[in-house]
């Protein structure tokens, strides 16, 4: 489904060089050392950053010249994934048209959306009001009436306790496996990659080291720089 083949950036001194392919319906892992690349390889994903070399396909398409707006890719942020004037309807709404001219079948995505992620009750708030979990909520709720294939998920859950983390987890995984999305999730904490990922990608001075399954990834035989940064 993701391939990236040979892809390079540059950003200030860092030369950065991706290679890496995820299946249709995986749930991979990003971790690595702070300003090791990870969230360079999402947004290079996503096509908010353009590589200077390389080859990005997803579905077997080729990327290049691809909008971000025409890429069948989600993307949700740790901050500033909604819009504090308005309220929560239109905030999901917005994932469909930005000028919010929305057909009755569109409204309906819409409310489906909300009832997903648990959020019917707080249609009407301003983002504002609600608490950290359920402004995240919010952008699965956004991702969800994109409907498209791919799921980037660049630490949106940093900022909450663990036990709220895990809850998210719990969302994006049920969602995942209805919907057959393919997702990677960059992450500061091991936990949750460990708790929710088929396999793990470790970034290192802007290239993938290592790409194992979780299980191996955790091992005591894994790689010595995976268990220098798990320390």
């Amino acid at each position: 489904m993701i391939k990236l083949e040979n892809v390079g950036f540059r950003y200030e001194d860092m030369v950065m060089n991706f290679d890496l392919q995820v299946a249709v319906g995986e749930l991979v892992g990003i971790i690595g050392p702070s300003g090791a690349g990870k969230s360079t390889l999402l947004s290079l994903i996503a096509g908010f950053d353009l590589p200077v070399s390389g080859r990005i396909s997803i579905a077997g398409a080729d990327m290049e010249g691809v909008a971000p707006d025409q890429r069948p890719v989600s993307m949700i942020f740790q901050d500033h994934n909604s819009f504090a004037h308005l309220d929560v309807w239109t905030n999901v709404a917005l994932g469909i048209s930005a000028d919010l001219k929305l057909d009755p079948p569109q409204r309906k995505r819409v409310d489906e959306a909300l009832a997903r992620v648990g959020l019917s009750d707080f249609k009407a708030r301003k983002s504002t009001e609600l608490s950290g979990g359920e402004r995240q909520r919010i952008a699965i709720a956004r991702a969800l009436v994109r409907d498209k294939p791919v799921l980037l998920l660049d630490e949106p859950f940093t900022a909450l306790g663990p036990a709220l983390r895990r809850d998210m987890l719990d969302l994006v995984r049920e969602i995942q496996k209805e919907r057959k999305l393919t997702v990677l999730m960059v992450t500061h904490q091991p936990e949750d990659a460990k708790y929710a990922a088929s396999r793990i990608a470790f970034v290192q001075i802007g290239r993938i080291a290592h790409v194992l399954p979780t299980k191996q990834f955790f091992a005591a035989s894994a790689p010595a720089d995976i268990g220098d940064y798990l320390k």
